[in-house]
């Protein structure tokens, strides 16, 4: 066996190490190891000579955000201290007693009891004031407090005092947490003997069996028409934008697909054929508001003809991100690939000079009410063409822009600022522990009894008014003349919804929702649509 001298032993090791970091150099080009090093140094450096003392973890968290905002809008971190509630949101359910709730005048206030949750099952009321947690009072409680008291793992147990209208003392519950469904469909019902009604609010890990579960219940009532409510719906997961849309085409029928720069995010998704409501008369309501998962939806849904999309242009995100996990319980969301419509539309809109700028200019765009079936709207705009299953044009790069536009009608200042201070829920409220059991009585489960006949008097409007003055909020006679007629509907669907929950709230709401009640009344459009595929 031939041996090597020390000095030659020496020599190949060092050419080793020089070939491999010349390598090393080549292949990742900027040299992630160099960047990282800088960094390292900087921050050492900082930490130890900096005039005053140094947070080290803010400063390498403005880093990532600093980092994230160089790539995309969408590129966001998400510090320790906000990730379970954003986990929370999208998987569709926590762990506690199940009530919504808010902080009215330094009382803690049920706003309403979830569906299915032990504070339901044990009786507890919209507009119960809870005044004791255990052994420890809850007046002025702040609403962190609230959180970290009531909840906790499914089993344990939380001991509340609840001040009723109309009941001596204060009532004693023992409450067994567990485990509360957070909804994203808000709601499902008939509108008239044909029309269903559905609205999402987001795509978390439940929203499929959700929708099939108000689709069924609609149809078993006799629906023929459906209106899917997608307006304000920020998005969420992918998966279930597919699968919601897969419920609404026939087989074989492409609803969106990925690319990125890796191929394993680079996916396509096509319709099973075990669609519930595949065939029947279809709207979809969308906003400014509406985005991503939304937008697969509703681009879908224009792309085949399927039916008729209605509102005003979407948002326009067509990134894709997924979450990646940090070591110390924070996370960061990554841009990993581009969704396409079926006819290829890039929905994303261009990024712009800032974050804030991209944000706004969504909700800043100025369309024309109407008809726009061929999509002239957007003929000018410069945006890149694309047909539709039957040849219709369509245009990406921007949104969805309805089949037909119609704008929302935008409240007044004054109705803005009742509603930012809460003068609906509050004034609910104390309506409801005057009359609460006077009206349980009268209407009982009877919603649409309750829409034909209750309605807002003159002396309950002068109290809503006078509620508004104790707020601060100045009265502005023009404003309130010209929205009265909404302001009486936001108030008496704020009673309805303490009586019978959100459907409640959306039949009275809706009554006055003047994008809904001109959707409900496109249906012939809607099914011109679906017979030119």
């Amino acid at each position: 066996m031939k041996r090597f001298s020390p000095s030659v032993l020496v020599g190949i090791v060092t050419a080793a190490l020089l070939l491999s970091l010349l390598l090393s150099s080549v292949i990742s080009g900027d040299n992630i190891y160099v960047q990282l090093n800088k960094f390292k140094d900087v921050l050492s450096l900082t930490e130890k000579y900096y005039v005053d003392d140094v947070d080290t973890q803010k400063l390498v968290e403005a880093a990532i955000n600093g980092l994230l905002e160089n790539l995309d809008p969408h590129s966001v971190y998400i510090p320790a201290s906000q990730l379970p509630r954003v986990t929370e949101e999208f998987q569709g359910s926590f762990e506690g007693i199940g009530i919504e709730f808010d902080i009215l005048s330094d009382t803690l206030t049920v706003v309403s009891p979830i569906s299915g949750g032990p504070s339901e099952a044990l009786g507890i009321f919209a507009g119960d004031k809870i005044v004791r947690i255990n052994d420890t009072g809850a007046v002025g409680i702040k609403r962190e407090d609230v959180l970290r008291k009531l909840r906790g793992p499914k089993g344990s147990r939380v001991r509340v005092a609840i001040s009723r209208a109309g009941t001596k003392g204060f009532l004693e519950f023992e409450i067994v947490r567990d485990k509360i469904p957070l909804y994203s469909v808000d709601v499902s019902f008939m509108v008239n003997d044909e029309i269903g009604y559905i609205r999402i609010n987001r795509f978390s890990q439940t929203t499929r069996d959700e929708f099939v579960s108000g689709l069924d219940k609609l149809k078993q009532q006799g629906m023929r028409k459906l209106i899917l409510d997608l307006r304000d719906n920020p998005g969420g997961f992918l998966d279930q934008a597919y699968k919601i849309t897969d419920e609404l085409l026939p087989q074989g029928k492409k609803v969106v697909y990925t690319k990125g720069r890796r191929p394993e995010f680079s996916e396509e998704y096509v319709t099973s054929g075990n669609g519930r409501y595949d065939g029947g008369s279809l709207i979809v309501l969308v906003s400014h508001g509406s985005a991503s998962a939304s937008e697969i939806v509703a681009g879908a849904i224009q792309d085949w003809d399927r039916g008729l999309i209605v509102g005003e242009t979407t948002f326009g995100k067509g990134l894709v991100q997924r979450q990646f996990d940090l070591g110390d319980g924070s996370a960061f969301r990554l841009t990993i690939a581009r969704y396409y419509t079926p006819s290829g539309r890039l929905i994303q809109r261009p990024y712009g000079k800032s974050v804030n700028d991209y944000r706004t200019a969504a909700f800043e765009r100025s369309e024309e009410e109407g008809e726009n079936i061929e999509h002239t709207v957007e003929g000018d705009s410069g945006r890149p063409l694309f047909k539709t299953a039957s040849g219709r044009t369509v245009y990406g790069g921007g949104g969805i822009t309805p089949d037909h536009i119609i704008r929302f009608e935008r409240y007044t200042d004054y109705t803005v600022r009742l509603r930012s201070r809460a003068i609906d829920v509050e004034y609910g409220n104390r309506y409801l522990d005057r009359h609460g059991r006077e009206l349980r009585d009268r209407y009982r489960n009877d919603v649409k009894r309750f829409q034909k006949e209750f309605s807002i008097t003159d002396t309950m409007m002068e109290e809503v008014l006078a509620l508004a003055k104790t707020k601060g909020i100045e009265f502005n006679k023009e404003q309130y003349e010209k929205d009265t007629r909404r302001i009486r509907a936001i108030i008496k669907s704020q009673i309805a919804r303490n009586l019978f929950g959100n459907e409640g709230r959306f039949r009275i709401f809706l009554a006055e929702d003047n994008q809904f009640l001109k959707a409900t009344a496109l249906f012939p459009e809607a099914e011109k649509i679906v017979g030119i595929r």
